[in-house]
């Protein structure tokens, strides 16, 4: 029964594979400088991701009532928020005529069609699903590991450290591909908020409106073999500490 799924998701690849013209394969103009923005900047929004994302999936999972649902709704409405909508939003926030636009303009700086939008765009696009994916690896540590910790005098840090974070880690794991891949996937909010420095997915675009989808395909690849490599390896690291931990 499982058989029809399997099938209907493998025929974009498999059709990849028969209609990619590899006797020709070649990188068009300023593909190259996609491909670095796209993995430079975006190992920088990832780390900022993390940074910023781990203590709030970890308030998430240990808060409770109000607190809770208020801040589940604040990280659920980006995500649910269409990306070509959310570039709108990010132009009429930071943009040179909004709010914070404007602050921005009085230090002599912009957040428009730059390295610090496009990275930003990248944060907002990926950010709440880290969060979410990391709050729910957060949520499975059991309490009474916790409380056994905190009886034996483990401080507040130390039981995040060394209890929460290794029995979380294949969760947090899956959260941190989704989040690479959202980052450097990112289309719709690039597109409208940090069209300049141009990363993969727009190049892609522009190439296809300019040559047609010949043209595309060897910057495809370049897309997948950035993008792929992290999830597959943490999907790996993360099955082995799985299993090791049932061992156990």
């Amino acid at each position: 029964m499982s058989l029809p799924a399997i099938l209907l998701l493998s025929i974009p690849f498999i059709t990849l594979l028969s209609v990619t013209p590899w006797h020709h394969l070649q990188l068009a103009w300023r593909d190259d400088h996609a491909i670095v923005v796209s993995m430079g900047l975006g190992l920088l929004a990832l780390g900022i991701i993390i940074t910023i994302g781990v203590p709030a999936a970890w308030w998430l999972s240990q808060a409770t009532g109000r607190k809770r649902i208020i801040g589940e709704l604040l990280v659920m409405i980006p995500l649910l928020t269409p990306p070509l909508a959310m570039g709108i939003l990010l132009v009429s926030a930071f943009g040179p005529y909004g709010l914070v636009g404007q602050w921005l303009s009085l230090l002599g700086t912009t957040l428009v069609n730059n390295p610090a939008a496009f990275v930003l765009a990248q944060v907002y696009g990926a950010l709440p699903y880290f969060i979410v994916v990391a709050r729910s690896a957060f949520a499975t540590v059991p309490r009474a590991i916790l409380e056994a910790g905190q009886t034996l005098g483990a401080s507040g840090w130390n039981r995040f450290r060394f209890l929460t974070l290794p029995l979380a880690m294949p969760g947090l794991a899956s959260a941190v591909t989704l989040a690479w891949v959202r980052a450097v996937g990112e289309f719709g909010i690039v597109m409208i908020f940090a069209y300049f420095p141009q990363g993969i997915p727009v190049k892609l675009y522009t190439n296809l409106q300019n040559d047609g989808v010949d043209a595309v395909y060897t910057l495809l690849w370049m897309l997948l073999i950035v993008t792929l490599p992290l999830p597959m390896v943490c999907f790996v690291l993360g099955k082995r500490a799985s299993r090791g931990r049932q061992q156990a």
